[in-house]
């Protein structure tokens, strides 16, 4: 601190004594050696008194805060203000005190240009002068900076590449940019030419390998190269010539001082999706929620911590987190209570099969906005456990919606799952019928639906949820693995956990205008599915390691209830846009509400009493598609005793 103390000292020293003698030197360019006929004493005075306004105006502009190492054309526009403040100033007060009648007229202008030079010269010529010796230290010391191959030309490639240029610290030396478009192609950037398009890239890379500068180190992606459709293949091509992927920080976080600039990032999973993330209507969703009562069950899971987060953040009267997992809930509750100490909220333990206790936290919580994630969503246990599935999954989500009905909740919204469509498992099997329950309920007649609206929507795994693939890819990783993959051709739809609920909450804003009308159910746009395989070769690349040699990847078989592939949409469910990029509508498949009622009381008895033959027979009725397992269920379940390994966790779908 002493140190900056003393240097913006000997700045401000360095200032006014140039704001001095400034003015006799704009008087003598104006006059010449007519100046020995000006009185001396007039000069002196008021070269004194503008060294003094000079002094008051360069310190409330804050001319000091700035550094001369990194002087820019913000440091420039801040000293053109105050020299233009110092000199107006100057001139009012001569014109008070002596009408200017000895005084040129454009002496002020000479000034304002001499004073401008004056202090910004020195300042420019120190930022070369050590730009110059940072450069010639390196070349002394023998230091050797890696070599990166850029892809993306703007304005983050700019900004990373001029702090690489001028900064001692940094390893990294960009030696070329590929660009995402043909515009800059042959054009350069501080120097570093833009050498092709992202289609040329091997091409590239070959050319800079036979070159002075060697092979990249790594490639490092900036801007909208992160999210290009082709991002996986660099993956590949990286791999074939022993470099790494890296990433650059976003431009905002650089401005905002967040991150620094010339730290390169690894390349995250969720930079593979090969498309835009999509956008939120954050003005709607904050009218829709800001002031409202909002209840969030399964509030500790992987989504509904999530939509937590973000409900929070739109200013809602008061937040009711229910959830039947204890330290899950715990966790959800303290993070609420450090972010937003001020939001009235409540935490309560509950079960969503508790129909008597679902209807308590209803009567006590009065919500207007309920968000419904509470769910079983492992395949396998669930199919292990069908009977838990269905009373945690399908009846569960029965009592919060005859809740909101008898509470006049505004919008109940459903979390489900690829999974409902076409299910090849319980679980699947288990949502598609709370699925088919809303619809139900949303299309009855307004009378006797009552205020409510039902919303369902439907997306794929989400990136990093818990028990999804990429956490235990990590695991695995960090235990040297082998990485588990179930078939070398299964795919599956992801999205981030973040993207996905800001589409629940478009969605909502959205279904309680009615768009749902006749049961349609919102689908979120997942892009392309990826292969499960290709995600292990990824992660397993960005981990600096290579695939088959360093880590294996090691195919088991798929398990129970587990398919190739997953669709968003089934065969009958022709897809709808909607003004919302990213949110399509699936035309409704309604189940009379009488109907369904009927077999979910039937299912109620059946997996209450662990029947499971019983139960698999009654989804199958209301979802054909579900064929349920023929051989070996005798076997596998019992029909009376509870199942092992059932316990309600509260997580999300």
């Amino acid at each position: 601190m002493s140190r900056f103390i003393q240097r913006s000292h000997i700045t401000f020293v360095h200032d006014i004594f140039m704001a001095a003698v400034s003015f006799p030197l704009a008087l003598y360019m104006r006059v010449g050696e007519g100046i020995q006929f000006y009185d001396l004493n007039s000069i002196m005075l008021s070269s004194l008194a503008f060294m003094l306004i000079a002094a008051a105006s360069f310190w409330y502009f804050g001319l000091y805060r700035g550094i001369w190492r990194y002087a820019s054309l913000n440091d420039l526009s801040t000293i053109a203000k105050a020299v233009t403040a110092a000199v107006a100033i100057l001139f009012l007060v001569l014109f008070l005190t002596t009408r200017l009648d000895w005084l040129p007229r454009s002496a002020p202008l000479i000034q304002w240009f001499l004073l401008m030079a004056l202090l910004g010269g020195p300042r420019l010529i120190y930022r070369v002068a050590k730009d110059k010796s940072t450069a010639r230290a390196f070349a002394r010391q023998g230091t050797t900076r890696l070599p990166v191959l850029l892809i993306g030309a703007g304005d983050e490639a700019e900004t990373f590449i001029r702090e690489t240029q001028r900064s001692a610290d940094t390893v990294f030396k960009v030696i070329g940019i590929v660009s995402l478009t043909e515009g800059r192609v042959g054009r350069n950037i501080h120097g570093v030419e833009v050498l092709a398009t992202v289609d040329k890239l091997e091409d590239i890379v070959k050319k800079l390998e036979a070159g002075k500068n060697g092979l990249p180190r790594r490639l490092v992606l900036s801007g909208d190269a992160l999210r290009h459709e082709d991002n996986v293949k660099w993956v590949e091509i990286a791999d074939r010539y022993g470099m790494t992927l890296a990433r650059l920080p976003k431009l905002g976080d650089l401005r905002e001082g967040l991150a620094d600039p010339l730290q390169i990032r690894p390349v995250a999973i969720e930079d593979l999706l090969g498309r835009p993330q999509a956008r939120l209507d954050r003005d709607r969703v904050r009218e829709m929620i800001g002031g409202k009562r909002v209840l969030v069950t399964g509030a500790g899971g992987s989504i509904g911590s999530e939509l937590v987060r973000q409900i929070a953040s739109y200013g809602p009267s008061s937040l009711t987190l229910v959830d039947a997992g204890e330290y899950n809930l715990y966790a959800i509750d303290m993070e609420m209570a450090e972010k937003h100490p001020d939001l009235a909220r409540q935490s309560i333990l509950g079960d969503v099969r508790d129909r008597k206790r679902i209807g308590q936290v209803f009567d006590h919580a009065m919500p207007e906005l309920v968000f419904h994630a509470a769910a079983y969503k492992h395949v396998p246990l669930v199919e292990h456990n069908p009977n838990e599935g269905i009373l945690t999954n399908t009846l569960g989500t029965r009592n919060v919606a005859e809740a909101c009905r008898a509470a006049g909740v505004s919008t109940m919204v459903l979390i489900s799952t690829d999974k409902a469509v076409n299910p090849a498992n319980v679980m699947g099997a288990s949502k598609r019928l709370a699925e088919c329950y809303c619809q139900a309920l949303e299309t009855l007649p307004a009378d006797q639906r009552g205020k409510t609206r039902f919303v369902t929507v439907r997306f794929g795994n989400v990136l990093g949820s818990t028990g999804s693939v990429v956490p235990l890819f990590r695991r695995q990783l960090e235990a040297g693995g082998p990485l588990t993959v179930t078939h070398e051709g299964i795919t599956r739809y992801f999205m981030t956990i973040a993207e996905a609920v800001e589409l629940v909450l478009q969605s909502a804003e959205l279904g309680r205008h009615g768009v749902t009308d006749g049961g349609k159910i919102f689908v979120l746009d997942m892009g392309r599915p990826v292969k499960i395989v290709d995600l292990a070769r990824q992660m397993i690349l960005l981990s600096g390691l290579r695939p088959g040699k360093d880590v294996e990847i090691k195919v088991t078989g798929l398990r129970p209830g587990e398919k190739l592939y997953e669709e968003l949409f089934h065969d009958s469910e022709p897809p709808v846009p909607t003004e919302t990029d990213g949110v399509m509508l699936a035309s409704p498949r309604v189940v009379d509400y009488a109907e369904i009622r009927q077999v979910f009381d039937a299912l109620e008895d059946s997996a209450t009493n662990r029947n499971t033959h019983k139960t698999l027979e009654l989804i199958s009725q209301l979802v054909p598609e579900f064929q349920p397992p023929e051989i070996g269920v005798k076997s596998i379940f019992s029909d009376a005793p509870a199942e092992a390994g059932s316990k309600q966790v509260g997580g999300s779908a």
